[in-house]
């Protein structure tokens, strides 16, 4: 066998190698199979893991902002019964620190407890002006959630009417944006609180929020179960809630909203449990997004999250009772504020029934502004940016005993929201990118070794044409063939002579 037979064999066995095994690895995946594991293994909330230091010290900044609605007619919308106006005035942006504290394993290690206080920082670079000397003029919250308390005792109300009355305390107060945010001391709350010491004398949307933590979380660490990665498992010290009416609304549901399981699905919803709604939230697939050149899969949450009973039923758990039960967009949180009058939406209503933004004048719900979502690899289940919306309103109407709400109409009061954005830093995007690559390349290791022998095929097949051609033209080369000399001899001047034998016939 010649040297270029035994490169054609070799050739030809190489090719058929890489594509049988290349094909057998994408049938069977099992590359992809074992880059998954790892990740399952790799992605867990356990020292030494690849995501543990992160989760405890998250590194990307995350920026609160606070927007606020002034109120422009208090005076004809309280004398007049006229629609009330607003203004809004924002944003008042604040760098948000929250590391995690006194992180402990719990439970053989399958579960790990911790607190995370947050801590604000004001960045005037990102604000539209000082928040000491700008004032906005709102619904007067601490008078309304007074009378709300006492609304059913006659002479509970007849006394705190007369307090009002003595403090010229109204229907709406005028205050600085620091004093709305952190606190102010509060001239009703301050009489109250000699008789009822319950009753703090100060009140501020984030008051005492300010380096404190909601209470203590634990997490499943994902190591038993990949899909429980971060879920919450308990809070306070309790695995639910005791808020709600009904068993499905009190369940603490999914994750604290900054870590997901890794290889997410589009078909899936994804739970969060936020304290400040006092409940969990559920989050569905919209579209497909990139972010520093990192692909994601976005998820908000639907319509039917803060849909009415009417529009979905497992919702009639939320109310606080059957005569407050509120419309579609619309939460009442009164449950976890002390009794307040609380309601939660998205910011102008947003996704919420129109009847809501068309009693205030100056909100206009627009999805690009107002829509909360979470962006999310799919592959690691890292969030890469984030945009948290809420807005807090006041549940206003006309309260018996007190004259000073007589002209009120039941109205859904915006008094301010937020907005909490959070986008992956540029060290920890190169980090994901190059973990991401790995990814891509162990998994699709097989296709490469098909398309290697996918290039070596047209080879092959070259090496076996050349060859069959080489072999055919030497074979021609070598045949032999009769020639007649005849009219070369005649141009000689000879001449063929057939020699007869002669027969003697005597």
């Amino acid at each position: 066998m010649t040297r270029r037979s035994c490169a054609i064999y070799g050739v030809g066995i190489v090719c058929a190698s890489l594509l049988i095994i290349g094909i057998g690895l994408v049938v069977t995946q099992v590359f992809q199979t074992l880059i998954h594991n790892r990740l399952k293994k790799e992605i867990t909330l356990t020292e030494g893991s690849r995501v543990f230091e992160t989760w405890k010290n998250p590194p990307p900044p995350v920026f609160m902002q606070y927007f606020f609605f002034n109120v422009t007619n208090p005076d004809e919308y309280f004398l007049d019964g006229a629609k009330p106006v607003v203004s809004q005035v924002g944003p008042y942006t604040y760098r948000e620190y929250r590391p995690k504290e006194n992180v402990t394993f719990v439970d053989n290690g399958t579960r790990v407890s911790a607190y995370q206080p947050k801590t604000f920082v004001f960045l005037p670079e990102r604000s539209v002006g000082d928040p000491d000397n700008d004032m906005i003029t709102t619904i007067n919250i601490p008078a309304v959630a007074v009378m709300n308390k006492v609304k059913d005792s006659f002479w509970k109300s007849s006394m705190v009417s007369i307090w009002m009355n003595s403090l010229h305390v109204g229907m709406f107060m005028t205050r600085s944006v620091n004093e709305l945010l952190w606190g102010f001391k509060d001239p009703l709350l301050s009489r109250i609180h000699p008789m009822n010491p319950e009753i703090d004398e100060y009140f501020g949307l984030m008051y005492k929020k300010n380096g404190s933590n909601d209470g203590e979380f634990v997490y499943h660490t994902g190591e038993e179960d990949f899909m429980n990665y971060g879920r919450v498992a308990t809070f306070k010290g309790e695995s639910k809630l005791s808020l709600w009416t009904s068993e499905q609304s009190n369940m603490i549901n999914g994750t604290d909203g900054s870590a997901f399981h890794p290889l997410l699905s589009k078909t899936e919803r994804l739970y969060i449990f936020s304290p400040d709604l006092c409940r969990s939230i559920f989050m569905e697939f919209e579209k497909d997004v990139k972010v520093k050149g990192l692909p994601a899969y976005r998820f908000t949450p639907p319509r039917d999250v803060l849909a009415s009973k009417e529009e979905n039923p497992a919702n009639e758990g939320f109310c606080v009772s059957p005569k407050e039960c509120l419309g579609t967009g619309l939460l009442k949180v009164s449950v976890c504020r002390k009794g307040a009058p609380v309601v939660m939406s998205f910011p102008h209503f947003y996704l919420g029934d129109e009847k809501y933004s068309n009693a205030i004048e100056g909100l206009d719900p627009v999805r690009e502004h107002h829509q909360t979502y979470l962006d999310l690899n799919p592959t690691t289940g890292v969030p890469i940016r984030a945009s948290k919306r809420a807005q807090i309103n006041i549940l206003i109407n006309r309260i018996g005993g007190f004259p000073k709400t007589k002209p009120l109409n039941e109205t859904i009061f915006p008094v301010m929201f937020i907005n909490e954005t959070v986008v992956i830093d540029d060290v920890s995007a190169a980090k994901l990118h190059k973990l991401l690559l790995m990814v891509m390349l162990v998994s699709n290791a097989p296709l490469v070794l098909v398309g290697l022998g996918a290039i070596l095929l047209p080879v092959f097949i070259g090496l076996i044409v050349c060859e069959y051609k080489q072999k055919k033209s030497t074979k021609e080369d070598t045949s032999y063939s009769p020639v007649s000399n005849k009219e070369g001899d005649e141009k000689n001047g000879s001449s063929y002579v057939a020699l007869t034998p002669v027969i003697d016939k005597s």
